[in-house]
Formats: C-alpha cells, sequence, structure tokens
C-alpha cells in the first residue's frame, strides 16, 4: 500500500507539473500564435491586364453574393475546359501568363474571384487571410455549379489549375465533385501541416529553449494550432477547412503538384508532407531555387511543356475522336444551386 500511494502521489505530481506548463503555454503562447497566424505574408501579388477576349461573367454563391470572372475560349478545336484558382488577392486576369499557352493549345480557361477579392462582392465582416475557409470553398463550388449549367459546358468535365490558396480551395472542392478530371497545382498548403513547423520555431523563441519544444510531442503542437485556429474562427467569424484528410480523396484522379525548391514561407518539406497525404496517381516536381509562386517564372519553358503535358494525357479527348467545338455565346448569370457547408 506504501507503494502504491507513492506511485499515486508521483503521478499526480507530475500531472500538476504538465498542467501547469500546459497553462503557461497557453498564457504565454497561445496569443503569440493567434498574431502571427494573422498577420499576411509580403510578396508580390500579380494582377495582370485586362483582355479584351475574355467573356466577361458574374454568377450568385449560395447566399446570394456575385462574384466576378472571366471565360476565355480556346484558339481553335476545343480539347478541354480549364478552372484556374488564383493566388491569394490577386486580380482575374492574374490568369493570363499562366494559362495563354493553354488557350493557344486548345483549352478553355475560366477564372474567377472569391468573395471580397477583385470586383467580387464583398461579405461584412469577412477579412480574408492566406489561409482558406469555408467561404472560398463555397465560392469554388458555385464556380463549378456555374461551368457545369453554361451552354458550352464540357459533357467529359473539366481540369483544374490552382495557384496557393487558389489550389488549396479548388482541391477541397473537386474532392466531392467528379466532374473535375484531374488537378495541377503550383504552391499548395494545407493548413496544419504548415502550421506545426512553424509552431516547434516559435515557441522555441518566445520561450528561450531549445529544449522544451523538442519535449513537447506532435499531437501537443495539432492541439495547440487546433485551438488557437477556433479562437481565430470566433473572432474573425470564419471557419478554416483542411486539406489533410481531402487528399486521398481526390484518387483515381491524377494530381501534378508543382513547389518551389527555394520556398521560404511553405518549405519543400512541407509540400513534400502534403504530397504524401495524397494517393497515386500523383507526381510532386520541386523547381529548384524558385521561391513560392515564382516555379513559373524561374522555369517558364519546362513548366509550360509539363502542364500541358499533363492535360493532354488526362483531360484532352483521346486520339483518334473530334474535339469538341464550343459556341461563341454563353449566358452571363446564372443561378447556383444550394452549396453544403465543408466539415473542417
Amino acid at each position: 500500500m506504501l507503494w502504491l500511494w507513492i506511485v499515486l502521489s508521483v503521478l499526480l505530481v507530475v500531472g500538476l507539473l504538465l498542467y501547469g506548463i500546459h497553462l503557461f503555454i497557453m498564457h504565454n503562447y497561445l496569443p503569440q500564435l493567434l498574431r502571427i497566424f494573422q498577420e499576411k505574408p509580403l510578396f508580390m501579388v500579380p494582377f495582370g491586364q485586362p483582355d479584351p477576349t475574355a467573356e466577361e461573367v458574374r454568377f450568385p454563391t449560395s447566399n446570394g453574393l456575385n462574384l466576378c470572372g472571366c471565360y476565355f475560349h480556346a484558339a481553335g478545336p476545343r480539347k478541354g475546359v480549364i478552372l484556374f484558382g488564383l493566388e491569394f488577392s490577386s486580380k482575374r486576369w492574374s490568369c493570363v501568363p499562366y494559362c495563354s499557352f493553354l488557350r493557344e493549345q486548345g483549352y478553355d480557361i475560366f477564372t474567377f474571384e472569391t468573395r471580397n477579392q477583385g470586383e467580387s462582392d464583398c461579405q461584412p465582416g469577412y477579412e480574408p487571410l492566406q489561409w482558406m475557409t469555408e467561404f472560398e470553398v463555397e465560392d469554388f463550388r458555385a464556380a463549378l455549379a456555374y461551368l457545369k449549367t453554361r451552354p458550352d459546358a464540357d459533357p467529359r468535365g473539366v481540369g483544374f489549375f490552382g495557384v496557393s490558396k487558389g489550389a488549396n480551395a479548388g482541391l477541397f472542392a473537386a474532392a466531392a465533385d467528379p466532374n473535375l478530371r484531374c488537378f495541377v497545382t503550383d504552391g499548395a498548403f494545407a493548413t496544419i501541416t504548415t502550421m506545426l513547423p512553424y509552431e516547434k520555431k516559435w515557441f522555441a523563441i518566445y520561450c528561450r529553449s531549445n529544449l522544451v519544444p523538442e519535449l513537447l510531442p506532435r499531437w501537443y503542437y495539432r492541439y495547440a494550432a487546433r485551438r488557437g485556429l477556433r479562437e481565430i474562427e470566433a473572432l474573425r467569424g470564419c471557419r478554416f477547412v483542411h486539406l489533410e484528410p481531402i487528399m486521398a480523396q481526390l484518387a483515381p484522379r491524377p494530381l501534378l503538384m508543382i513547389h518551389g525548391g527555394g520556398d521560404t514561407y511553405i518549405k519543400p518539406e512541407m509540400a513534400q508532407e502534403h504530397f504524401r497525404q495524397a494517393a497515386e496517381p500523383k507526381e510532386l516536381w520541386l523547381v529548384p531555387k524558385a521561391k513560392h509562386n515564382q516555379a513559373f517564372q524561374l522555369a517558364t519553358d519546362e513548366y509550360k511543356q509539363r502542364v500541358l503535358a499533363f492535360f493532354d494525357k488526362h483531360l484532352a479527348p483521346a486520339p483518334g475522336t473530334v474535339p469538341i467545338s464550343a459556341p461563341a455565346a454563353a449566358k452571363s448569370t446564372l443561378q447556383a444551386p444550394h452549396l453544403l457547408t465543408p466539415d473542417s
């Protein structure tokens, strides 16, 4: 009995000590995590120039907001339709450098600005960050619904090409939509997968210790991240959604992930962890020395060759079949169906 009491006493002391450490971390470290998470990255965002050949489009979301987009028809017989996901804060015309070569090779391109971005309607009280929320996913679902109801809709489905945050939201919306046939992403990232390495680094800085961060288990960092996100959700009136459980649901549809090998924001090891969460068929191309969203600028020719070859293989009609000739005119305002709220 004496040894039992000794063991119980030791366990109690250890438990109280661990709980004290937990309270210390939540009180001193969590506010720093909340502040850093809401800081916007400092990098140049491309806007592009308006293209008079584009068809201007407005379409509604399930809650009545009108989103602004543009539809580019292919030069010549159409091989397929590609939905392009814009990076954070960019305008719809920034898709032109990424997609002009695809138009020249026979692909229609459709892109749009999510709510509170560009000329799309603003949702009162919502200030977007670089992190994906339910609102961006809802907007991508509305865009997919719009593509399905166009007079020139491709009955075979569409492909997806997205950059950074636009890639994230497009993948999440595509997971449950079989109309999406294949995916190309550039600079995509998952929230928790990105947060965990930074948490350890920030914690070492703020607690002024390299030992304590190494002793904390991974599940604790995950707990701290999710607790912090819940507080930010309450503060900002939104809900963050997570790609980690979604990636495997993309299969058996093909995925090509492109990422900067010199990305100091979403580091290559984060991209590799994100890539591991997806199922086959998949391919990861790390572009040496490229910073975040700079792979196209540093490896332009190879970038175009890889992306075009991917869509020609997985989206274009089979050899020997006749490409679809798309009508030139399309209705610009349609009613979108009710959209389900994504689970996080």
